[in-house]
């Protein structure tokens, strides 16, 4: 064999298990964001468990605050219907956008319950209500946290997919960017706190 074909053997074959390699990383990036999705998964259903019983305990109090109580539970219907989309398919963005829109609705739904109860003191004093709106809080935090993890998953996925020559191979099998979930909180929470004296 003469030197030339050596080398051009030895080029092809380095060039393969590259490509092979690339290919690895971006199927264990993608894979990497089905997990994270699952850690969030975990802390939704904790909270879609603890909506139901939040409203039962406050139905007794509220009796006239009905439209809040359905509007809750439509909203985690809808959630939960959207969480179920994005389980089957975490790296497409058509059930990422779908779920980010439910939790806004959620979120604001959650709002106004939320400031229902403050009319009703004997609610706020209920114990069971304060130990179910406790859990709630902190599931939410457990929420915030998962979901950084998986905004994290899909940066990594992300850059490389779109790194050269990384995404050459990307491009040729079929990796396509990801969609990273976006915070639920308002417009009007993010603005500063107008304090008036």
């Amino acid at each position: 064999m003469n030197t030339t074909l050596i080398v051009f053997i030895a080029l092809v074959a380095l060039v393969f298990f590259w490509a092979v390699g690339a290919y690895n990383r971006l199927v264990r990036l993608r894979n990497e964001i089905g997990n994270a999705f699952a850690q969030i998964d975990v802390q939704l259903k904790r909270r879609h468990d603890l909506i139901p019983n939040l409203i039962e305990v406050a139905r007794k109090y509220m009796e006239h605050e009905r439209e809040t109580l359905e509007r809750v539970t439509a909203a985690r219907a809808q959630v939960m219907a959207a969480t179920d989309m994005v389980k089957s398919k975490p790296n497409e963005s058509g059930p990422i956008k779908s779920l980010g829109l439910a939790e806004g609705v959620l979120g604001s739904a959650m709002g106004r319950f939320q400031a229902t109860v403050e009319a009703y003191p004997e609610l706020k004093a209920d114990a069971r209500m304060q130990e179910l709106s406790e859990e709630l809080t902190h599931t939410e935090n457990k929420i915030a946290f998962a979901r950084q993890l998986f905004n994290d998953a899909t940066l990594d996925y992300n850059n490389a997919a779109h790194q050269f020559p990384t995404n050459m191979v990307a491009g040729l099998f079929g990796f396509r960017t990801a969609d990273m979930l976006q915070s639920t909180t308002h417009e009007s929470e993010r603005a500063p706190v107008a304090v008036k004296f």
